[in-house]
């Protein structure tokens, strides 16, 4: 049968029946997976190097930084770190799941490089209401951090509060990083922060009882508090994976949205519009401090820790920008979206490449990728960065492929897609494969290509597809997977 997506695209859809692929864990990224205790130690990294501390803010884990431990090794209480934030950091340590640090005042965030609080030892960073503008080096370093897999827990303030009096506020510090950078200024998590100042109330819980960060391992979220602070207006046209939780009184939808959760590459966003309710009434002498994580009339301490479980990947699959970390592996299915149902998120395509036209087929699902197939000179790129635990000695990259062609020659290939691995700069490391109209045939094919010898690494999977001028040849791709183990 033939049809078209896109004239003068043409093309054979008929699909041969095949076995089913199973994954080795099939565990799926998004925000309704269900978290599970993990065997890893999760590595968070707070920010103390953009005036956390400044004016009355006290937004530190503990005084011994980088590492808290130093203050106490065994903490019990909240009281046994010296923080405002202490309460957050204890809760966290005592699980025996995470493994802590801070970024000192007068360091700088860095992502690639050798010192032991770079981002690529971590699995999350906590950014607690900044009150300085990033570096140009800050935010690419952040943006490539997540980008590749890791965790961001961005928690702003009201508009106005400037606790340093530079000019700027956490509202401006956290928009410019989103729309000020050098990797992906175009909305890249799909939300704004609003120029607000919401004096006082109680948020709502959205209902979602699948939401692992409003029901996880560290209790069930019904309500936040917000005690001057802000919301955040949502675009899902730019990032569909954003998602609000917690709304202002009145709100919902894409506008008002107190704490929020997105997606960007292979990592995972969350959002909270106030410093209030992370504060936990303790810290150094002289600063004034409210309770807010222990508030009767909300469940911070559950959203606060549940999110930060989540950002970490917790077990399930992405979470980790690092290139080494501890070594250690935890068995499951790396690639976000992968079978494409998410639609054109996690991915970075060409235009039209993601698709759930009647032109082609999908091998399961609604969705798919399809490259290429115009009859005319085209190239299309689908890539998706990801990170190859140090520990993993196995990393099977596999995918299924249709290609079709209406090209007659049994000897030139005259349209190809090629299957790369690029590090981070984009340098390509290898080409696991190059297929061409020659290789046409009718149904899905399953390809599978040995990654171990990445372990460790941030690559990029990328497929290049490239057509002549005339006849069509399209490349279609359904059902990824890179299982490790």
């Amino acid at each position: 049968m033939l049809g078209s997506r896109r004239s003068p695209r043409t093309l054979t859809t008929a699909l041969a029946g095949l076995g089913l692929f199973l994954t080795s864990a099939a565990l799926q990224f998004g925000a309704g997976t269900t978290e599970a205790h993990a065997a890893t130690t999760h590595r968070i990294l707070f920010d103390n190097a953009h005036a956390e501390t400044a004016g009355n803010a006290d937004w530190i884990i503990s005084t011994s930084q980088p590492d808290p431990l130093g203050q106490d090794s065994s903490p019990s209480a909240e009281t046994d770190w010296t923080g405002a934030l202490s309460s957050w950091g204890v809760a966290l340590q005592k699980t025996g799941d995470y493994s802590l640090k801070t970024l000192p005042s007068g360091s700088s965030l860095s992502y690639g490089g050798s010192s032991s609080t770079d981002l690529s030892n971590f699995d999350t960073l906590v950014l607690p209401e900044p009150n300085t503008l990033f570096t140009g080096a800050e935010k690419t370093a952040i943006m490539n951090f997540v980008k590749n897999g890791g965790g961001l827990f961005m928690i702003s303030d009201h508009t106005g509060a400037d606790r340093n009096n530079d000019g700027e506020d956490a509202v401006e510090v956290l928009n410019d990083l989103m729309t000020n950078n050098s990797v992906d200024s175009t909305d890249p998590f799909g939300f704004s922060i609003d120029s607000l100042d919401i004096n006082s109330g109680y948020p709502a819980a959205i209902n979602d009882s699948s939401d692992p960060v409003l029901h996880g391992s560290f209790g069930t979220v019904t309500k936040s508090l917000i005690a001057d602070g802000t919301t955040a207006t949502l675009k899902p046209s730019d990032d569909s994976g954003v998602k609000g939780l917690v709304y202002g009184s009145g709100y919902s939808g894409n506008t008002g949205a107190f704490f929020l959760t997105s997606t960007y590459g292979s990592g995972r966003v969350a959002f909270w519009g106030d410093s209030s309710p992370i504060d936990d009434g303790t810290g150094q002498s002289g600063n004034t401090l409210y309770d807010g994580w222990n508030d009767s009339g909300a469940t911070n301490a559950a959203l606060a820790l549940n999110a930060t479980a989540w950002l970490a990947g917790s077990g399930t699959t992405g979470g980790g920008g690092g290139g080494g970390g501890t070594g250690s592996c935890t068995a499951g299915q790396l690639l976000g979206n992968s079978g494409f149902e998410s639609g054109n998120t996690t991915w970075s395509a060409s235009s039209g490449v993601i698709t759930s036209s009647g032109g082609e087929s999908p091998r399961s699902g609604s969705y798919y990728a399809w490259l290429d197939g115009y009859g005319t000179a085209t190239t299309d790129t689908l890539s998706q960065p990801v990170t190859i635990p140090s520990g993993c000695s196995t990393a099977s990259f596999g995918f299924y492929l249709h290609i079709d062609t209406a090209e007659t020659s049994t000897s030139t290939a005259y349209d190809t897609l090629k299957v790369q691995v690029l590090n981070s700069s984009g340098t390509v490391l290898k080409t696991l494969a190059t297929y061409s109209n020659l290789n046409a045939a009718s149904g899905y094919t399953r390809h599978a290509f040995d990654l171990s010898g990445y372990a460790g690494q941030n690559v990029t999977l990328k497929f290049t597809g490239t057509e002549g001028s005339k006849l069509q040849t399209s490349f279609v791709l359904d059902d990824t997977a890179l299982d490790v183990g």
